[in-house]
C-alpha cells in the first residue's frame, strides 16, 4: 500500500482534492485582506483630498495676506518679505504634521523641534514590526535634512533631490517604501538562517541591502536527498519578493524527472511567497507540483 501523501511521477498526489481545497481556503483569505486594505486605501485617499484641499485654501490665504501687506503704507517693504516667508514656512509645517497625522497607521510619526519636524519612519513585516529610522526635517527655504539613521544604502539623497522640496508627502511615502522592503528582506534572510539552519548546506550570502540573496539547501522526496543552489535578486528595492529567481540542483548528470518538477516549483515558490515561509512547506512534508505553482 502507497503512503495517503506519496508523490507520484506523473505529478499527480492523492491528496490532490484537500490540496485544492486549501488553496480556495487561502485565495478566500487573500481576497479578504486584499478588501480591508482597499477599504484602508480608499479613507486614506479621501484624507489626502482633504489635506489638499486644505492645503490649498491656506496658499490662498498666504497669497491675500502678501497682497494687503504689500499695500500697506504702516509696513516697510523689508517687514513685508519677512513676514510672508514666516507665514509660509509656518504653513509649510503645519502641512507636515497633517501629513503625519494621516499617515500615522502605515508607520509615520513625528514630532515638533526649535528647527522643525523629527519624523519617524517604523517599519513592519507580516504584522511584526521592526526597525524603525527618523529623518530630522529643518523647516526652512529651502527645506532641509538635519540629521537621519537612515542606512546608507537607501538612496535617501536621490529621493530628497527629486521630492522634498515638491511634494514632502511623496518624500515621506517614498522614503517609507524603501525602507519597509528592505526591513522586510532582512527580516526573510534572518528568520532562514535562525530558523532553517539546518536545511542549509552552507553560509546564506547576502549584501547590505538584502537585495542578493545566494545560498545552498537540502530537500527530501522520499529516500532521495537533493541539493539546490538558489540565488534571489530584487531589482525594485520597494519589493520583498524578488524580480529574478534561478534554482540549480547540484549532481552530476542530467536531472531526473522528479529532480527537474522540483527545482521548476521552488521556483515558483521563491517568486510568490517570502523565503521562511518557503521553507516552511519544505520542513512540513509538502509535496510540490511546478505545474500547480505555474
Amino acid at each position: 500500500m502507497e503512503p495517503a501523501n506519496s508523490f507520484r511521477l506523473d505529478g499527480e498526489s492523492k491528496g490532490g482534492v484537500l490540496a485544492y481545497l486549501e488553496r480556495l481556503e487561502a485565495q478566500v483569505k487573500k481576497s479578504e485582506v486584499l478588501r480591508r486594505a482597499q477599504i484602508k486605501e480608499s479613507a486614506l485617499r479621501t484624507k489626502i483630498r482633504e489635506l489638499r484641499h486644505r492645503r490649498d485654501q491656506l496658499r490662498a490665504e498666504v497669497k491675500l495676506r502678501q497682497v494687503r501687506v504689500k499695500t500697506s503704507t504702516n509696513v516697510e517693504p523689508d517687514r513685508t518679505v519677512e513676514v510672508s516667508e514666516q507665514e509660509v514656512l509656518k504653513r509649510q509645517r503645519e502641512n507636515v504634521i497633517a501629513i503625519l497625522q494621516a499617515y500615522r497607521f502605515t508607520g509615520l510619526s513625528g514630532k515638533l523641534t526649535s528647527r522643525g519636524v523629527c519624523v519617524c519612519i517604523s517599519t513592519a513585516f507580516e504584522g511584526t514590526l521592526l526597525d524603525s529610522y527618523f529623518v530630522d526635517l529643518v523647516i526652512q527655504k529651502p527645506l532641509w535634512i538635519h540629521h537621519h539613521s537612515v542606512p546608507a544604502f537607501i538612496p535617501l539623497e536621490r529621493i530628497a533631490a527629486q521630492l522634498l522640496q515638491t511634494d514632502i508627502q511623496r518624500f515621506l511615502f517614498t522614503l517609507s517604501e524603501y525602507l519597509n522592503a528592505y526591513s522586510g528582506r532582512k527580516y526573510q534572510a534572518d528568520r532562514l538562517q535562525s530558523d532553517f539552519a539546518a536545511s542549509l548546506a552552507g553560509p546564506l550570502q547576502r549584501n547590505a541591502l538584502c537585495n542578493l540573496l545566494s545560498f545552498t539547501y537540502k530537500e527530501k522526496a522520499g529516500a532521495q536527498s537533493m541539493l539546490f543552489c538558489a540565488r534571489l535578486l530584487y531589482k525594485d528595492l520597494t519589493r520583498t519578493l524578488p524580480t529574478d529567481v534561478t534554482v540549480t540542483c547540484q549532481g552530476m548528470g542530467a536531472l531526473s524527472t522528479l529532480q527537474a518538477e522540483y527545482r521548476a516549483s521552488h521556483e515558483t515558490l521563491f517568486y510568490t511567497k517570502p523565503i521562511h515561509q518557503v521553507f516552511a512547506s519544505f520542513s512540513q512534508g509538502e509535496k510540490l507540483d511546478s505545474r500547480v505553482w505555474s
